[in-house]
């Protein structure tokens, strides 16, 4: 009965029990263990990629009235299977005067910044890969690796504008972190722990109540880390080609690609579980495989709105990004991190419906009050008009008279 009610400790349990039985050393069993664990998380991570891929086409082709992958084996599912085909055969050009250490370094850490942020999400309340007491602090670290690969493909691939999209790429990401390490300090202050499954077990009730303008300015940071639309200035095409990672072909280029889309779902995933109670739901106490299914239900509808938010908004221009960064969400980051711990501290934890009456009418009024302050700053700096409106394209029609004088 253990193994229907909580399936992966049990097979875990058993392996150890089984390699122990062969006379093996507990430190050789650990390692063992480890290492099965981390192919288990990457290759399950890997092979997720390919469903979101399809799944992304087609929801964008839905948001924008056409049908997305329709050929290759049902509904299009294969698609993404012959995409992957082809990318693995596809030659690999090195281009002349690349560095190439840091060239063929860029894609791997790319995709490793993602993964190993899979190490520490808590899968349900008795299943996660390492469950460290400063997970938030690791997830911060990692992300740092992330913005390596970026500059490190820039400058490898000698190319100027895989230097300015290297540049401009690192500049929104390492930007568009201050918000969200200053909110993140929120759930810290709430649960006392910067380890995730803490942050998870002390949501009876999400923090999404609790916090909800620091869970808004979490997750427009989250849509800007990713790097996508509306804040998909780093591939801006009309202005930088492709980017970083215009020099890439074949695999190289396929594993940037995986990353973004991985991206995408881990910030949905670390999204649920700091501010949507992660894998707490109705029955987990006593039936730990259903956290695993409300992880994923919760984390499929952040994952939703991220791509809706996506398929329908346009671009920012790069000032109106950055403007929107340090003029809005970093002053009302500092601003709800004060009201938030003032509110907090001063209510005793006893008075749980005081204290989230409170922190909800705390949260009303940063929001009525910024917006608005930003309500009477756009009023005073009306934005100028560089051109007047453009002549509308008309035939040039001529009377029968003129063109036979013209002629």
């Amino acid at each position: 009965m253990n193994f229907l009610y909580d399936p992966i400790p049990f097979i875990i349990n058993w392996l150890n029990s089984l390699m122990l039985s062969w006379g093996w050393p507990v430190d050789v069993v650990q390692v063992v263990m480890f290492v099965l664990g981390a192919l288990l998380i990457c290759v399950g991570a890997m092979l997720f990629t390919t469903l979101l891929i399809w799944a992304e086409r087609k929801i964008g082709g839905r948001f924008q009235d056409r049908l997305g992958p329709n050929r290759v084996g049902p509904w299009g599912i294969f698609q993404t299977i012959a995409d992957m085909l082809k990318i693995f055969t596809k030659e690999y050009i090195t281009p002349a005067g690349v560095d190439k250490i840091p060239f063929n370094l860029a894609p791997v850490l790319a995709v490793a910044a993602v993964l190993s942020i899979w190490a520490v999400i808590p899968f349900s309340e008795t299943f996660s890969g390492v469950n460290i007491n400063i997970a938030l602090l690791y997830i911060i670290a990692i992300g740092g690796l992330g913005e390596m690969a970026i500059i490190l493909a820039g400058f490898g691939s000698n190319n100027k504008y895989a230097l300015l999209g290297a540049f401009r790429a690192v500049a929104q990401l390492i930007s568009y972190e201050v918000p969200m390490v200053i909110v993140l300090l929120i759930p810290v202050m709430f649960t006392g722990s910067m380890g995730l499954n803490d942050i998870v077990q002390a949501q009876k009730i999400p923090f999404i109540v609790l916090a909800p303008v620091a869970c808004l300015i979490f997750f427009i940071s989250s849509i800007a880390e990713n790097g996508r639309a509306p804040f998909d200035l780093i591939e801006a095409d009309s202005e930088l080609v492709a980017g970083f990672n215009i020099e890439y072909s074949g695999l190289k280029f396929g594993m940037f690609f995986v990353a973004d889309f991985l991206h995408a779902f881990t910030s949905a995933i670390i999204f649920t579980t700091i501010f949507l109670g992660g894998w707490q739901g109705p029955g987990v106490a006593t039936h730990p495989i259903l956290g695993g299914f409300y992880l994923l239900a919760k984390t499929l509808i952040v994952y939703f709105a991220m791509l809706a938010i996506r398929f329908t908004l346009p671009r920012f221009r790069i000032d109106q990004m950055m403007a929107l960064n340090w003029k809005i969400l970093t002053p009302l980051s500092l601003v709800t991190l004060l009201v938030t711990a003032v509110v907090d501290k001063s209510i005793p934890r006893e008075l749980m419906a005081v204290r989230i009456g409170a922190l909800l009418v705390a949260n009303i009024l940063i929001w009525l009050v910024a917006d608005r302050l930003f309500t009477v700053y756009s009023r005073r700096h009306t934005r100028l008009v560089v051109s007047g409106p453009r002549p509308l394209a008309r035939p040039d029609l001529k009377s029968s008279k003129e063109e036979r004088a013209s002629l």
